[in-house]
């Protein structure tokens, strides 16, 4: 068993933690970085995290985002409100990591993508992230707080909800007025279908393409939708 890590999270928090601001006055601001610091405190939270699975002292695989992304083709405003630059050392402290463990950056591909490719084509391992994203993809993920074992059925389930849903931090907006309780109370009533995703998408004036774009901005890829390219999402239970 291996730990599929969100080393995004870890990395980007435990740098921004290691900053300091420096006024040498006249209008100028420095901001400096401790590496050691950072260092310490990414090794800190990967070492409380194997703490979690000590009955099998399982191997750590680190995934990063790429500089690109490939959610832009699809809506070049995806994530466009995050323009805040990587804290000091992020590139650094990831280099270091690298003698230390197995990382995974995918061309195009967040994180979250990496690690459903990587878990749908090696069944077994555990994923650890505290994004709900992850509860797409079918396996066990670890939320650093507890253990959840997600099927298959389940996983696609929760990618339609976050279809009409939307998210914000994200910057797509699913259907407007949905949220998470709103899009299950729905999905409840009338069926967990693309039709059902299609209709609560036309009630608020917006056609089928608007719902698809939706959709595969918030797909979480498998080895389903990645050959070595995006394989762009379909729905299978799709009315002809």
């Amino acid at each position: 068993m291996k730990l599929l890590v969100d080393a995004d999270y870890i990395v980007y928090k435990s740098c921004a933690g290691a900053e300091t601001d420096i006024d040498w006055g006249d209008d100028v601001i420095m901001v400096v970085s401790k590496f050691s610091e950072a260092m310490k405190n990414v090794q800190k939270d990967l070492t409380r995290i194997k703490q979690e699975f000590m009955w099998d002292t399982p191997e750590m695989v680190l995934f990063f985002s790429d500089s690109k992304n490939f959610r832009k083709k699809i809506y070049p405003d995806y994530k466009g409100h995050r323009n805040r630059k990587k804290p000091c050392g992020y590139r650094r402290v990831i280099s270091a990591l690298s003698d230390l463990y197995e990382v995974i950056r995918m061309p195009e591909l967040e994180a979250d993508d990496a690690m459903g490719i990587y878990a749908t084509e090696n069944p077994g391992n555990v994923i650890v992230s505290p994004d709900k994203d992850m509860k797409q993809i079918p396996g066990r993920l670890y939320n650093m707080d507890e253990m959840f074992t997600i099927t298959e059925e389940e996983g696609e389930q929760w990618h339609y909800i976050q279809t009409l849903a939307g998210d914000q931090t994200d910057g797509f907006s699913g259907v407007p007025g949905i949220g998470i309780k709103r899009a299950v109370a729905l999905f409840e009533e009338h069926g967990y279908t693309w039709d059902t995703v299609v209709k609560a998408f036309a009630d608020k004036d917006l056609d089928e393409d608007v719902a698809l774009m939706n959709a595969r901005l918030a797909k979480i890829l498998t080895n389903k939708e990645y050959d070595g390219q995006v394989i762009p999402w379909c729905p299978a239970d799709a009315s002809d």
